[in-house]
């Protein structure tokens, strides 16, 4: 049992209070899920620059200097927020790969999170409402945010084994569920060339829909294709650049319900997750049918859902 949280905003004047939002709606979920949390931002973009959200357990060794010893290493600026456990890394675009080679050179004990252009990801060990503290997670603005508090059943509680899971650029995403074939599919998708780190099963979900979005599929179609591929059962909450996704598989034995208005979508495991979100008593409000993709893009029309085959 695991809570799930997702906010995609319609409206940019609720921009600023994304974060704010995102951790009312998380610490709701508190009792699902006490074992770690973390919460994906997708905020402001820096044009031809990405951003590497890092972690380590002795941050004030492994931070200290950590900017300068890059710049000697990779192209172009590097600078770095320092956020508890965390710090943003904000590199040259086309010095990602580059930059995570050289990061396990020089700092070995610093572990990658995300990385994206506009991605943020934030998590660790503790209740949500301590994790975000952390964090300072309520003062963080943005466009749309998923959020997950996890009670542990197929891998050890630690900072690795929280989600979000980041698996591709400005690409992450939540679960609540198990899948039962996850051990051999990380093996062909590590055989194929797929980063995966821990042996989480829904790293292994991100991982998938990564692969298939590197061969050509749109998140719509991966979402899809995990109907017919990943067996167990799951909900995702999926974030991407410009939008956010939902799928359920077809049993759908996982609690799930969205709202939605002319500011925003919300997804949460429970409704008690939505209840203190602005105009949320004019929301349209249904819980999200068994193998359906619903998907919403700011690149788009506001809404697209698509029916799975």
């Amino acid at each position: 049992m695991c809570g799930i949280v997702g906010l995609f905003l319609k409206d940019p004047s609720l921009e600023p209070n994304l974060g704010d939002m995102l951790t009312d709606m998380l610490v709701t979920m508190t009792d699902r899920g006490p074992d770690s949390a973390g919460i994906a931002i997708y905020g402001g973009e820096s044009k031809g620059n990405a951003k590497l959200t890092v972690q380590s357990d002795t941050p004030d060794l492994d931070f200290d200097k950590l900017d300068n010893d890059l710049r000697k290493r990779v192209k172009g600026k590097v600078s770095l927020t320092q956020k508890d456990t965390h710090a943003v890394l904000e590199i040259q675009a086309d010095q990602v790969a580059e930059a995570r080679v050289v990061l396990k050179e020089i700092r070995p004990n610093v572990r990658v999170m995300s990385h994206g252009e506009t991605l943020e990801i934030f998590k660790e060990v503790g209740l949500p409402k301590d994790v975000a503290a952390r964090f300072d997670v309520r003062g963080m603005a943005g466009t749309h945010g998923i959020g997950h508090t996890r009670m542990a059943t197929e891998s050890a509680v630690t900072t690795m084994g929280a989600h979000p899971f980041n698996t591709g650029p400005d690409q992450c995403l939540v679960h609540n569920g198990s899948l039962s074939n996850h051990n051999s599919l990380r093996r062909k998708l590590r055989r194929l060339g797929v980063h995966i780190e821990t042996e989480n099963d829904t790293e292994v979900g991100a991982a998938y829909l990564t692969w298939k979005m590197q061969n050509g599929s749109t998140l719509g179609e991966a979402l899809e294709s995990s109907l017919e591929d990943l067996d167990g059962f799951f909900t995702f909450v999926v974030g991407t650049k410009d939008g956010f996704g939902v799928v359920r598989d077809p049993i759908a034995c996982k609690p799930a319900v969205m709202a939605e208005t002319d500011q925003y979508v919300a997804f949460g495991s429970e409704y008690r997750a939505l209840v203190n979100l602005p105009g949320i008593e004019d929301a349209r409000v249904w819980e999200p049918e068994p193998a359906t993709v619903y998907f919403w893009s700011h690149d788009k029309a506001p809404t697209t859902q698509e029916k799975a085959a």
